[in-house]
């Protein structure tokens, strides 16, 4: 159905406010962690991958991390291996991680690497092993319980962290027209793989690319003061004085800890954005309202003139 005179009229008011943002970021790395309900609901799934594709066509470099912690735990379900988790995280045999590369790095991620080419982009899938992508080593896990004295490692198998990024690979993808689309897998000197968590991979791909931008796509309207109230900018500074003062708490804290690590290490700034949101990546990189939470090592959050 063609667009009514004013329609067309707010359609070219919002391309021309996008312009200082456009030039602002042109040629600028951006990293974007994909999750959560936006990776789930058909129509925003749609809605993402035009925004990754948007990004590309008017010169920016997105890099797309995803999760699919979801997924896993249903084929395992199906399978009937049973799942455990230690803070949170997988504990991962070598049965679980044939099932998690099977869940990252075919099924996942092959769809959303279709769901962009289908909008016009040019998206090539990886996982940590190809071309020594992500060089991983065992994730060593502390764990105490009230009744222990002292705390204790624990083993939980294939859970590694991020060792290294080749770069070089990430360049010549990106200069090339390519999206690359990661999953958070790695691989030791040994060949043995790992799984990661996703958060961490796109954090640590952003402080070697010093990107730009880091976006965290969650399933809520952002970070949120005592009073429910979401903050939408914050300084690296603030972000240390609520995790201090126990704001910032629980499930949260990983999230948060990854973007600030990010952002103290060289990245521009990072966003704690709602996946539920339509089109939330464009929101919140090209309009002053944003869909969540800014991170940023200024002093003042300042708008491009």
């Amino acid at each position: 159905m063609p667009l009514t005179r004013q329609q067309a009229m707010n359609t070219a008011e919002v391309l021309s406010t996008a312009v200082p943002y456009i030039q602002q970021f042109a040629g600028k790395t951006i990293v974007i962690k994909y999750g959560g309900n936006a990776m789930t609901d058909d129509k925003l799934k749609q809605s993402f991958a035009r925004d990754i594709v948007m990004m590309k066509l008017i010169g920016l470099n997105p890099i797309v991390v995803h999760g699919g912690g979801p997924q896993i735990g249903s084929l395992l379900e199906q399978l009937n291996i049973e799942s455990h988790f230690i803070n949170g995280m997988r504990v991962t045999d070598a049965k679980t991680m044939d099932v998690v590369e099977m869940v990252l790095g075919g099924r996942v991620n092959k769809e959303i690497v279709g769901l962009i080419n289908q909008n016009g982009g040019k998206a090539i899938g990886l996982t940590g092993k190809d071309g020594n992508l992500l060089k991983a080593v065992k994730l060593k896990v502390r764990h105490k319980t009230p009744a222990m004295a002292t705390a204790e490692l624990i083993d939980i198998g294939h859970v590694g962290e991020v060792k290294s990024v080749n770069t070089e690979l990430l360049n010549m993808l990106t200069n090339s027209d390519y999206i690359p689309v990661i999953a958070p897998i790695g691989v030791d000197d040994n060949g043995s793989s790992y799984n990661i968590n996703a958060d961490l991979v796109a954090g640590k791909v952003a402080e070697v690319l010093q990107a730009e931008k880091l976006i965290l796509l969650t399933n809520i309207a952002g970070l949120m003061d005592k009073n429910g109230r979401v903050l939408s900018g914050l300084t690296t500074l603030e972000v240390d004085s609520l995790i201090e003062d126990g704001t910032i708490h629980g499930g949260m804290l990983p999230k948060i800890g990854c973007a600030l690590n990010a952002v103290k290490a060289g990245v521009n700034t990072a966003h704690i954005i709602d996946g539920r949101v339509e089109h939330s990546c464009l929101l919140e990189i090209f309009t002053d309202e944003g869909v969540g939470t800014l991170i940023t090592n200024e002093t003042n959050v300042v708008s491009p003139a």
